[in-house]
């Protein structure tokens, strides 16, 4: 099989890719930094730059700030297509987009400190589990210690972070606190099985204040802001699952590109090969059908306990279906997947541990469908 025809046998519409030249520049600078980003295990500058020219740090971040407010259809569709070149650069540009749509929920004093100079703002965060110390001082918050896992904090300009801090009513609460990059140090940590190329390091605090106006609790994403766009009206649980899957996605179908033009021949190809590219791409086919359905929930249906439910059930789904189509591509691939500059084996090792994330967990996802699903009136549907 050629290169044309394996691309051939994986091709599919893509929503929104005419008319998008800064989306097609990143994908190609993505691609070709991939290797390199893999081994430093980081994004290099000109992919940073890139995922701004394209427009994913703006896409969430409210119009009067300049920023886009965009929907969660196309932040599928061009998230999954930068993570198909590069599955690190997908993941960044997701999360510097989820990244911008929490910020939201600040205070508007917090947001003009973030975004008065426009909202091109690359944000990077560790804000689940919270870490980390915040104790109250006059006007704000003092933060200590160390958080984990901020993705593409390299390059970001603000991160935001998460302490649990003591509640008005003596329960603790789960505070997100936006602080500059430029206070906190970077701790070179992030070296993992997948997803080298994020970037995901940690980051400490000595003795950072934060005014009061650049912090909100958590809980306040369950509650949709008033007179805002439609992005900023659903509960952050019916879509967190969502944008840590659009990466997964896109980098299984890169792999299943990879494997079709790396490991089947033309003309000669072996028993079982058939087999696994129909149930492979059948897997994919149908992940991406149920994420682009918890999208269309996201941008345009009701909120209810079961459309979130449904969504986390889909997201949770399309990731675990991921992950299997790539395990059997890789487990199938012989001495040339386990080559060190094997695309399908960075894509085995990027799709593992992005599809392993919390935010994706099947189980808890399950629980929480079960418990909507069978508690409605009508039953399950």
């Amino acid at each position: 099989m050629t290169s044309g025809e394996g691309a051939s046998d994986v091709r599919r519409e893509r929503s929104g890719r005419a008319g998008r030249p800064a989306r097609d520049l990143l994908v190609e600078v993505a691609r070709q930094d991939a290797q390199a980003a893999d081994e430093r295990r980081r994004l290099g500058p000109q992919v940073a730059a890139a995922l701004v020219d394209a427009g994913f740090p703006r896409h969430f971040v409210p119009v009067r700030w300049g920023g886009t407010a965009g929907t969660f259809t196309q932040l599928l569709a061009d998230a999954s297509a930068v993570a198909e070149a590069c599955a690190a650069a997908g993941w960044c540009a997701a999360l510097y987009a989820a990244h911008g749509r929490l910020a939201a929920y600040l205070p508007e004093r917090g947001q003009q400190d973030l975004w008065t100079n426009g909202p091109d703002v690359r944000i990077a965060a560790s804000v689940v589990p919270p870490q980390g110390r915040a104790t109250a001082v006059t006007g704000g918050w003092r933060l200590d210690g160390e958080w984990r896992t901020a993705s593409g904090v390299d390059h970001a300009e603000w991160v935001l972070l998460a302490s649990w801090t003591p509640g008005a009513d003596g329960a603790r609460e789960h505070r997100v606190f936006a602080v500059p990059r430029e206070e906190l140090s970077v701790l070179d940590t992030w070296v993992s099985v997948g997803l080298r190329g994020s970037g995901s390091n940690s980051v400490t605090a000595d003795g950072i204040v934060v005014p009061a106006h650049r912090s909100f609790t958590l809980g306040a994403l369950l509650n949709p802001l008033p007179d805002a766009a439609r992005c900023h009206r659903v509960p952050y649980p019916m879509v967190a699952g969502l944008m840590f899957a659009a990466p997964v996605l896109g980098a299984a179908r890169g792999a299943l590109r990879a494997w079709a033009d790396d490991c089947v021949q033309e003309g000669s190809r072996r028993p079982g090969q058939n087999l696994l590219l129909a149930r492979a791409s059948a897997r994919l086919h149908a992940a991406g059908l149920l994420l682009e359905g918890a999208a269309d929930r996201a941008d345009r249906q009701g909120t209810t306990p079961l459309a979130v439910a449904e969504n986390r059930r889909d997201a949770a789904t399309a990731a675990a279906w991921c992950r299997e189509a790539v395990d059997d591509l890789f487990h199938a691939s012989g001495l040339r997947g386990q080559s060190p500059d094997s695309l399908l084996q960075r894509a085995w090792r990027d799709v593992t541990t992005a599809a392993a994330h919390g935010a994706l967990g099947l189980d808890a996802a399950a629980d929480a469908y079960a418990d909507a699903a069978l508690t409605r009136a009508g039953g399950v549907r």
